[in-house]
């Protein structure tokens, strides 16, 4: 009975969303400016989202943490705005704001009612070509993003590995480059490599709108040619081309000691493909892999058995990040009980495989994901600014909207044949690198054999 009723709001609510989807018109501008609008009605507000094709990975070597920077600059004064105004003037009109970098792309968005859209492209579409550059405003701001660096990285174990266990995963690829970006390079960024890189993406013909919320395509079109229609497009706009990783021909381990670690563990990772235009399938399905190993912390395999049946870890899960631009990468994870050293986790890491492997899953479990992945989209979906930002994320990373709208049902299409075909590739042919994370004082000794060869040989 509560299944049905669950299944049953579930069904309401993704009525709403895929009502939403459905509304999602795309058109360009004269410029080359792309436009994607998502009519939602429910409430007089709307997301205006600008995303740019750039993000950390298309920095040029040596200026690490210049995209992320930018972001930073973004806010401060224009020909026609002080410094600080931007913000400002969105919250004096009951708005919030704000900006985000990753590897393959930087957003700016602004939450406000929506008969402020005007003001909010007018303002967006100033910043997108006549940022100033105060100098003493990169000097400030420099200070400012090293401070960030210090507290989200630097002042943390975790971040320090994390970075570490990218950059040995990614040899060739600027994705192996931390987004804030290494300290050593942070310290030497200036105006020039600010105006270089604003000046190298910025553009209309670089950038994405994307409208959601109590909006008509007209009304968009309209405000947008208004604003951003007069700026001119750059013709020398570089195609995205990336150094890429070259066969990964032998295993690669790290090492990380901290005395600050409070809970040791394991961490694996290997190269694969992220979404591609037009072929989703193998995403789909190292996206159900990931669910079936670890996306729940009581029902999935290394959870289940790691940590509720054997009492052998503290946690467990899988990750996958299915949307990125070039390929992606999969990731394990084993925290310990205390008195489990790092060696036997990283056993039973290879030993949960190596059964799973052998005895594959369960249709049920399979069926209870595949319903949990929906529900979970459709509560995604339900939001206006989630919507909007799924959109973002997979626009700039070489998807189109015909694959953003595709996905679930591709998702749902996947077979466990499929699921099962990618887990023997991964766990059986891939080449990955596995890392520790321990105190100095850890009997885990900086070993280069792995401490699983049973498991490991077991799972050929």
């Amino acid at each position: 009975m509560l299944r049905r009723i669950a299944l049953g709001f579930v069904l309401t609510l993704a009525t709403t969303a895929v009502q939403a989807a459905e509304n999602a018109t795309e058109f360009f501008l004269d410029n080359g400016m792309q436009v994607v609008v998502i009519e939602d009605h429910r409430s007089p507000a709307v997301v205006h989202m600008v995303w740019y094709r750039a993000g950390a990975a298309d920095e040029p070597p040596g200026v690490s943490g210049v995209a992320h920077f930018l972001e930073h600059l973004m806010f401060k004064a224009t020909d026609e705005l002080e410094s600080g105004a931007f913000s400002r003037i969105v919250e004096e009109n009951g708005g919030s704001d704000n900006a985000f970098t990753s590897w393959d792309y930087t957003g700016y968005f602004q939450r406000v009612a929506a008969d402020r859209l005007g003001l909010m492209m007018e303002m967006e579409a100033d910043r997108m070509r006549d940022l100033r550059f105060a100098d003493e405003e990169v000097v400030t701001e420099r200070s400012v993003i090293l401070e960030e660096r210090s507290e989200r990285v630097d002042s943390t174990p975790g971040g320090l590995f994390n970075e570490q266990m990218r950059a040995a995963l990614f040899l060739n690829h600027p994705y192996g480059v931390p987004i804030i970006g290494w300290r050593h390079e942070m310290e030497d960024l200036d105006r020039e490599a600010l105006v270089s890189f604003y000046e190298d993406h910025y553009w209309p013909n670089n950038a994405i709108l994307i409208v959601a919320g109590d909006v008509t395509p007209d009304e968009v079109r309209a405000l947008a040619e208004e604003h951003y229609g007069p700026i001119p497009a750059n013709p020398d706009i570089a195609e995205r081309v990336r150094p890429q990783e070259p066969p990964q021909i032998a295993d690669r381990r790290v090492i990380f000691e901290d005395e600050r670690v409070a809970n040791p563990y394991v961490a694996r990772a290997y190269p694969v493909p992220a979404r591609e235009p037009g072929d989703q399938r193998r995403a789909a399905a190292l996206t159900m892999l990931a669910q079936v190993l670890g996306g729940s912390g009581q029902t999935s395999i290394l959870a289940r058995r790691l940590q509720v049946e054997e009492e052998r870890a503290l946690y467990a899960a899988a990750f996958y990040d299915s949307t990125s631009y070039d390929p992606s990468s999969f990731n394990l994870v084993n925290v310990p009980v205390p008195g489990i050293s790092l060696e036997e986790a990283e056993a039973d890491l290879d030993r949960i495989l190596a059964a799973f492997l052998e005895e594959g899953i369960d249709p049920e479990q399979f069926e209870r994901i595949k319903f949990q992945i929906e529900a979970s989209q459709i509560y995604e979906e339900d939001s206006v600014q989630g919507l909007a930002r799924s959109y973002g994320v997979a626009l700039t990373s070489g998807l189109t909207v015909a694959d953003v709208e595709a996905w679930p049902d591709v998702l749902a299409a996947v077979t466990i044949d499929e699921v099962m075909a990618e887990a023997r590739t991964l766990f059986t042919e891939t080449r990955s690198v596995t890392g520790y994370l321990m105190r100095p004082d850890e009997e885990a000794a900086a070993t280069i054999e792995p401490a699983s060869a049973e498991a490991q040989e077991a799972m050929q």
